[in-house]
């Protein structure tokens, strides 16, 4: 999966899962840009920063229309704080969805041009929120919906210029864990959960993007490439009263 001499946008590459996504694909030999409100605490080594608000539709086209060359997209940036829908108005929820779902589609608008060109691709970034009930998250998990139905209608409307894919990540180890897990013992607790029996990495993450805008997956478009460790068990195996493992 030798991508030298491309040029790749990573939203949102300044840590956790998207500085993942930027080191894998500067590993694979591309160019790499990261873009985000605010540059990395740490800088994401090999990689250029841009300073970009990914919610301010001008200064997105501004940021894609002065790059020469860009052969893959990846829409990283997004997220959400644990939020009850009933503790906050609709508003705030409608912000959460901005980021996680027009963001991702203003920035595809505005490398569109140059993607065609290069015969690029579109990489989503999504989420298992969007394929279940997400209580505590709803809007992102919605938006998360949207985003793989976008990309399944991107890959129709924009073929064979431009191939899009989502991943539909399930948990990931990162800086911010803690935040959604509790300490230690509370992230080995949740990865315990996983058939594989523990939280992916950002690097794993990182590789399954490369993949899919690699030559190797040169026929794949309009996928949803679940990175979830196996998923979850069924609440009900553990819950029933027979057939139960030795």
């Amino acid at each position: 999966m030798d991508l030298s001499g491309r040029v790749a946008v990573v939203t949102g590459g300044t840590r956790g899962v998207g500085a993942g996504i930027a080191r894998a694909f500067t590993r694979a030999g591309a160019k790499v840009v990261v873009c985000a409100r605010r540059p990395p605490e740490v800088p994401v080594e090999g990689c250029e920063f841009a300073p970009v608000d990914l919610r301010d539709t001008a200064a997105v086209q501004d940021f894609f229309g002065g790059l020469e060359r860009l052969d893959v997209l990846v829409n990283n940036a997004g997220g959400t704080p644990y939020r009850l829908l009933g503790e906050t108005d609709a508003e705030r929820h409608a912000r959460v969805i901005e980021l996680n779902l027009t963001a991702p589609l203003t920035a595809s608008l505005a490398a569109r041009e140059k993607l065609a060109a290069a015969r690029g691709s579109i990489v989503m970034i999504g989420s298992v929120s969007g394929t279940r009930p997400s209580p505590g998250s709803a809007a992102y998990g919605a938006a998360k919906a949207g985003l793989e139905n976008l990309a399944r209608s991107m890959a129709v409307e924009w073929a064979p210029d431009i191939r899009v894919n989502t991943l539909v990540l399930g948990m990931v180890r990162t800086e911010l864990s803690a935040l959604h897990y509790g300490d230690e013992e509370g992230i080995a607790a949740v990865g315990a959960t996983v058939p594989l029996g523990r939280l992916a990495e950002p690097r794993e993450i990182g590789e399954a993007a490369v993949f899919l805008a690699s030559d190797a997956a040169a026929y794949i478009s309009g996928a949803s490439l679940l990175v979830h460790g196996g998923g979850e068990r069924p609440a009900f195996l553990d819950a029933a009263t027979v057939n139960k493992e030795a």
